[in-house]
């Protein structure tokens, strides 16, 4: 009988996301699911698919397509008879489509405000409560530790904002393939970085890092990183950045003698990256990442009936 992998389906599914981005590109390019330029919108989702939800919200609002609000689906109160914020369409993100909050969100929301669904199992009880269903089974996957689910949905999103990520597949074939220096896999913390629709990313690698690796990780909007962050970089750990950098960061980031990593490779390409050297790191470290202590595929809770 042979002996299963540690990480087997975190691999075949981080170093899919090339060709899972472009299978997203083509179908954003021919749906119109989304909500109209110019409405009010908020985006929800739990751990992955909140950060996503920032990031996407970040990218609309640059693109001049109307304001839109990232929401962790426990915290949204988008019915709240207390507070109207009148939001024209609602988008919930979720890779399984069973997480208890978005559902809770959902049913609530149905006959009073537009939802769109973005999943990856079609088959799902969001399908069924959502308005409008933007399905990528495609992308859906077996490890409990999302890699492409996550990025083939904001590339879907972005696609659907008019930008181009033909580049972004094209760096991230390199990304996912390049050797992990042994550097990446002895370090003892990582810090990641980003500006604006960035950010998400950021928080998004740490996470990843946390579940995958058990490690050490912290995040944080670029220039906000010297406001005190910054003091526990040092000689041994990495500070991460995607995107542009802040002005004199490097030289700050020098003095620290912590490894500074700003390749300008596309952002998205970058998480990818993130993602293997999760994987290699997890397996140095004799964990499965498709199995990580405490976590689920999806957190569907028992919530008792009022």
């Amino acid at each position: 009988m042979t002996e299963a992998i540690p990480g087997a389906h975190m691999d075949h599914e981080l170093t899919s996301q090339p060709d899972v981005w472009t299978r997203a590109i083509a179908q954003a390019q021919a749906e119109h699911f989304l909500p109209a330029d110019g409405q009010r919108v908020a985006v929800i989702g739990c751990g992955t698919s909140w950060f996503m939800a920032q990031s996407y919200s970040a990218a609309r609002e640059g693109a001049g397509k109307g304001l839109t609000d990232p929401f962790a689906a426990s915290e949204a109160f988008l019915n709240s008879n207390s507070v109207a914020r009148d939001y024209d369409a609602v988008v919930a993100i979720t890779r399984s489509g069973t997480t208890t909050e978005v559902l809770e969100q959902l049913t609530a929301l149905k006959g009073k405000v537009p939802t769109v669904a973005l999943l990856g199992d079609v088959d799902s009880p969001a399908a069924a409560l959502a308005d409008s269903v933007i399905g990528l089974p495609y992308a859906d996957e077996k490890s409990v530790v999302q890699t492409r689910f996550a990025t083939a949905a904001l590339v879907y999103l972005l696609t659907s904002l008019g930008t181009d990520l033909s580049g972004a597949v094209e760096e991230a074939r390199h990304a996912v393939a390049d050797t992990v220096p042994l550097e990446l896999l002895e370090a003892e913390q990582f810090t990641f970085l980003g500006q604006g629709w960035t950010v998400g990313l950021a928080h998004e690698a740490g996470l990843k890092m946390r579940e995958a690796v058990q490690g050490w990780t912290e995040s944080y909007p670029a220039m906000e990183y010297r406001h005190g962050p910054i003091s526990i970089a040092a000689p041994g750990r990495v500070t991460w950045l995607f995107g542009e950098q802040p002005a004199g960061l490097d030289d700050d980031m020098a003095k620290t003698g912590a490894l500074y990593l700003n390749t300008g490779r596309h952002p998205l390409a970058e998480l990818a990256r993130v993602h293997k050297v999760a994987l290699e790191r997890a397996r140095a470290r004799g964990l499965d990442p498709d199995l990580p202590r405490n976590l689920t595929r999806s957190v569907i809770l028992d919530v008792a009936a009022p």
